[in-house]
């Protein structure tokens, strides 16, 4: 893997390959191409792939091999026995989308309309049809008249007979629903009246947007199908390579299948500058290039003479003693490919989500696969009571330690962890477990890097980016898409669709969305709110309007598919619907909640404002849901603390064990984190996120291998001589009974599965009936619960009055303070709270209540009928209790004798 800053390049971690030996690309020319097709996966080395022809089972035969760990492996430069028989691992139809402009002129008026392209074989690929008869449809598709005559399209899904496997056909004869009106935003919101003018201009560039690809592209959701005719595609002929380089003066695929010649498959170019080669199968049936095989395209470009990764690669490997990638030709024969059987769960109500690395997901200090997790972690995060994961660095990245971020391959999933069969096998095992998965996708920046990555793709600093400066992230080191490019729109909007559709993600969180919706990028910027901020000449309007066109794609083809933006700026409109005038996201990621957080842990206990937190939490828009969350992966990093860190700091190393006496740190520290954890949940948002470790306060930070490094300047950075140590997550801490890690995690699991029951994040009825900064008490109800904080350092009250809604008993459901989370066991759970009449903190009703120092207590109004159901149960099990049989009159003295 190869990280370029201001020109210097690092070396790589040494690579997990090695053993197997993987040859270096040679460039000897003129070979035979069936004799130089070299296959990265050997039979020999594959061990069974029950896992692909027993469904139900997960249990995988084959060790974690690596970084691949399905079984197969990086092998030397030998010919595979069975890739000539490989077939094609996606199904593409016969038709393809209506060819399309490569212009970078998306408002141009001369493009134009073929429904025809011609490949390199003269045969010809008619355009899609995408009409289609409702009554073949298994939806079910009304209009409804709105207010304003406003048409309003539903849908709702036939779930009858429905399956995982034909969801694909099925989204085909959806389609997008057409733009609405895009002015209800001034009704939800009517200080946006003031910013008409611009909010209308952004409207109408999305509807332009919209009217182009329906007119040139046969609409967005054939638009949104750029892989089955960009890059490598399949069909009974042969094999078809198309790749978008307007820059390049010559083009040729070479790789193992040609003997890496440049002059033995040289491509053509079309009018918009994409160039295209067609290769026939072989004499005897089989594909020209073999499942495996390395690929790259060599191009002649104002630059000189490159070497690249093909830009739509569906996967790519890094090579032994070789700092870049290279493509890999996927094409698995038919028994080897993944076949999901499990359906998508059902859109959960509220979000509970677990943000994890597959990386750094395992105990060891190693690279985790997608087959551990799956048969390791996942059923951990069923146990725990999270709904959701959030799987990072998915997307191919080839400087590990960018934590996914540094995308050099936006359509492979990241070879280390294993192969793109392996993680499909993980999605369909979550779904199994009732666990939607969304994916961290990178759609704000791209790597920096030139031979395994898209910049500089055909010579030119443009391409997929803006020129010059515009195109170019200072801090990041990164590159900038150009988002008013068509060839860019076909390309990321097809990203997005192609991990919903082919590896059935549900969902997504776009990272740096700040970043793309202003031309500043957020820096240096403080945002206060003021609506000046958001639309203006700083606002990077086809940033936006491409968000605007990619929630509204995965919403049309994936009505349950969930969208969380990262935005740090407050930008209106962000979570109302693109048909509504918005943005389009679900969820907004409330980030300015972790760093309140930590901005209160810097100070004593005594500074501490109650006040302040609730505002913090509650700081939203009306109708904006919001993912919430205490601390992320952000703040685990080196550099950083997490929670755990800043409230017990070294003593972590030496008091956590139960056999040694506590200290006032640890005390704390386990007290503040589990109710900080607790506030966050309870009235931050609508959703919840825990970064995988942080339930159980994992001690240290997350440092990724790295060698020395050595600035321009001549000072030098310490690596940490390439160890794991610190990039793995220790859960054996958390599951260890001797452990007061142990109580932290259980404290989760409980908080986890009281809104799974309760629901309380997305309850309706919310109110803050206390914030009393001399008590240091925060009080407020969210649906049948009342929250109860005490964030006094010392003081405990008795008879503690606290408001609350409705009348009857309440009884307690959740506390911190309860040994089995490491706590002191102060508040007695048997006890019932009956309601007294009478006005109190605004509230028509009161109950008293024991309130110890550092402790949060959650009591919920006790249904009546399960009350009942509870004591039938209890009368129930005491009938079930053994009863001694009388058998003869000696034992009936003895027993009576006995009582």
């Amino acid at each position: 893997m190869v990280y370029t800053l201001s020109g210097v390049r690092f070396p790589t971690v040494p690579s997990v390959y090695k053993a197997y030996g993987f040859s270096s690309s040679s460039n000897n020319g003129g070979a035979d191409r069936r004799s130089a097709n070299v296959s990265v996966f050997l039979k020999k080395h594959s061990l069974s792939r029950k896992i692909l022809a027993e469904k139900s089972s997960y249990k995988s035969e084959s060790q974690p091999s690596t970084a691949a760990s399905s079984g197969k492996v990086l092998v030397p430069g030998s010919q595979s026995d069975s890739s000539s028989s490989s077939t094609d691992q996606i199904e593409f139809t016969e038709t393809d989308p209506e060819n399309s402009p490569a212009s970078t002129d998306v408002d141009s008026s001369t493009m134009k309309h073929s429904s025809q392209i011609k490949t390199a074989n003269d045969d010809v690929e008619p355009a899609s049809d995408i009409a289609g008869s409702v009554e073949d449809l298994d939806f079910s598709l009304s209009l409804e008249v709105e207010g304003g005559g406003k048409l309003k399209e539903s849908k709702s899904l036939n779930t009858s007979e429905e399956t995982i496997i034909d969801e694909s056909d099925r989204i085909r004869k959806w389609g997008v629903p057409p733009p609405g009106l895009g002015d209800k935003i001034y009704e939800i919101d009517p200080l946006l009246t003031k910013y008409r003018q611009h909010l209308d201009y952004r409207y109408s560039q999305y509807k332009k947007l919209r009217e182009s690809i329906d007119k040139y592209e046969g609409g967005l959701e054939a638009f949104s199908r750029g892989y089955e005719k960009m890059g490598f595609t399949r069909s009974a002929s042969g094999i078809t390579y198309r790749e978008w380089a307007p820059g390049a003066k010559s083009a040729a695929l070479i790789g193992d299948f040609n003997d890496w010649n440049p002059n033995a498959d040289v491509m053509t170019r079309n009018e918009f500058g994409v160039w295209e080669i067609f290769l026939p199968n072989n004499a005897d049936g089989s594909p020209a290039i073999h499942h495996g095989s390395r690929v790259k395209i060599r191009m002649d470009t104002p630059s000189g003479v490159k070497d690249s990764i093909p830009a739509w690669i569906k996967f790519s490997v890094q090579a032994p003693d070789e700092i870049p990638y290279n493509g890999i030709y996927y094409d698995p024969p038919e028994e080897e490919r993944y076949i999901f059987q499990h359906p998508r769960p059902k859109k959960p109500k509220s979000l509970r989500i677990y943000e994890s690395h597959i990386g750094m997901s395992s105990p060891e200090p190693k690279i985790n696969s997608y087959v551990n997790f799956r048969d390791e972690v996942l059923p951990r995060i069923k146990r725990l009571g999270y709904n959701a994961v959030q799987i990072m660095a998915i997307q191919e990245h080839s400087y590990y330690a960018s934590f996914g971020y540094h995308v050099t391959n936006f359509f492979a999933p990241s070879s280390r962890f294993g192969t793109p069969d392996d993680l499909k096998s993980l999605i369909d095992k979550a779904h199994e477990l009732g666990i939607v998965v969304l994916m961290d996708i990178v759609h704000s920046h791209a790597s920096n890097n030139t031979l395994d990555g898209l910049n500089m793709f055909d010579g030119t600093d443009s391409c997929y980016f803006h020129s010059g400066a515009r195109g170019y992230h200072w801090m990041w080191d990164s590159r900038l898409f150009n988002y008013g490019n068509w060839e860019v729109l076909r390309y990321l909007l097809s990203n997005a669709r192609w991990w919903l559709d082919e590896f059935k993600f549900d969902g997504f969180r776009f990272d740096g969305v700040t970043s793309m919706m202003y031309t500043h990028h957020g820096l240096s910027v403080g945002f206060t709110g003021n609506y000046d901020e958001y639309f203006g000449l700083a606002t990077d309007v086809d940033a936006v309007v491409y968000l605007m066109l990619v929630n509204d794609l995965i919403h049309g083809l994936f009505p349950d598919a969930i969208t969380i933006g990262e935005d740090v700026s407050g930008m209106p409109t962000f979570c109302i619907p693109v048909q509504d005038g918005g943005v389009g996201f679900d969820y907004r990621l409330h980030m300015a909640i972790a760093d309140k957080w930590i901005e209160l842990l810097k100070k004593r206990d005594e500074d501490w404002r109650v006040g302040d937190i609730v505002h913090t939490l509650t700081n939203r828009r009306w109708l904006e849901k919001c993912v919430s969350y205490a601390e992320s992966h952000d703040q685990a990093l080196v550099g950083d603390k997490t929670i755990a860190f800043w409230l017990m700091d070294k003593d972590m190393y030496d008091f956590m064990a139960l056999d040694r006496l506590s200290t006032p740190l640890i005390d704390r520290g386990i007290a503040l984190h589990k109710m900080i954890r607790l506030v966050t949940m309870g009235l931050g948002g609508e959703g919840y996120l825990n970064f995988m470790g942080n339930e159980f306060g994992h001690p240290e930070w997350i440092d990724f291998p790295r060698a020395d490094q050595h600035l321009p300047d001549g000072k030098v950075i310490p690596g940490n001589q390439f160890s794991y140590d610190k990039c793995r997550r220790r859960f054996d801490l958390g599951d260890a009974d001797y452990l007061r890690y142990r109580g932290l995690q259980e404290f989760d699991q409980a908080m986890q599965h009281l809104e799974e029951k309760y629901e309380f994040m997305t309850s309706e009825h919310q109110f803050i009936s206390r914030k009393n900064e001399g008590d240091r008490m925060i009080v407020f109800e969210r649906g049948n619960l009342v929250f109860v904080f005490n964030f006094h350092w010392t003081n405990s009250y008795s008879d503690y009055r606290i408001g609350c809604l409705k009348p009857g008993k309440y009884k307690v459901v959740l506390d911190s303070d309860d040994p089995v989370f490491g706590g002191f066991g102060r508040i007695d759970h048997n006890a019932e709270y009956f309601t007294s009449e009478g006005w109190y903190d605004d509230r028509p009703r009161s109950i008293m209540v024991y309130s110890p120092s550092r402790t949060a207590v959650v009591y919920a109004l006790v249904d009546k009928d399960e009350e009942a159901k509870v004591a039938v149960e209890e009368v129930e099990e005491e009938e079930e209790e053994p009863v001694e049989i009388v058998t003869s009159l000696k034992d009936l003295k003895t027993t009576r004798s006995s009582k």
